[in-house]
């Protein structure tokens, strides 16, 4: 198994067009399932190894991207040690999990990168405004360093606008996995965000990804439509 950063660092951005592509994923809503946590009464993170499960298709459409030879690199924001939510190690054998049911389809992840931080968290050890928190960009910052990653020829797919806008700074192409939905349009256009394309799932941005990466035409870019507020 591939070691597993799990705190940020400072440095400079890579420069572009020296290094290696990479699709960066985020987790949750991504790769697995959401859990209703009935203690908290939302939806959240896997407490539990039992509670981590692949969405469907997401192990094929991570070996396709490991056979076209792009990085798959996990970004994620996990709170849930720091909130008191999840162990130190429950949260470790949920990723040890991931990795193995990955592995059940071929794939494989080439790096896991989390923030454990919140500046509200009830363990002073985590309780922090970092730079590794997204939307701020200091994972992808650091995975790129260490792998010697383009970034402006790399990929984000998250389901979340912080998700978006981290993967915006940097220069990735963003695939936003969800709807397009009135509501959602609106808060993006209020946080400035704009993803480049809009997908359903991991296996339909990995269609998308393949489609670019070949060279062929045909995709239209996300634009925003005329939506609430918008002129």
């Amino acid at each position: 198994m591939k070691p597993i950063p799990t705190h940020s660092s400072n440095g400079d951005q890579p420069s572009a067009g020296d290094g290696r592509k990479a699709v960066f994923l985020d987790r949750d809503g991504v790769i697995n399932r959401m859990v209703y946590n009935p203690d908290f009464g939302i939806v959240d993170s896997p407490a539990n190894p039992d509670e981590f499960v692949l969405l469907p298709g997401v192990g094929p459409a991570v070996k396709q991207i490991n056979q076209i030879g792009l990085l798959v690199i996990v970004i994620s924001n996990q709170p849930g040690i720091a909130k008191g939510k999840i162990s130190k190690d429950l949260f470790d054998k949920i990723t040890h999990k991931m990795h193995c049911t990955l592995s059940e389809h071929e794939a494989y992840l080439d790096g896991v990168y989390y923030c454990l931080h919140h500046p509200e968290a009830i363990i002073e050890e985590f309780r922090q405004v970092c730079d590794c928190r997204k939307p701020k960009p200091g994972l992808i910052e650091r995975a790129a360093r260490e792998s010697n990653i383009d970034l402006n020829a790399s990929y984000f797919v998250g389901d979340g606008i912080t998700d978006m806008a981290a993967g915006q700074t940097v220069g990735a192409t963003c695939l936003f996995v969800g709807s397009r939905k009135e509501y959602i349009l609106d808060e993006f256009y209020r946080k400035g965000v704009q993803p480049d394309y809009i997908v359903k799932d991991l296996v339909d941005a990995v269609s998308v990804i393949c489609t670019l990466e070949n060279g062929e035409g045909g995709l239209e870019p996300f634009v925003f439509p005329r939506v609430s507020g918008v002129a």
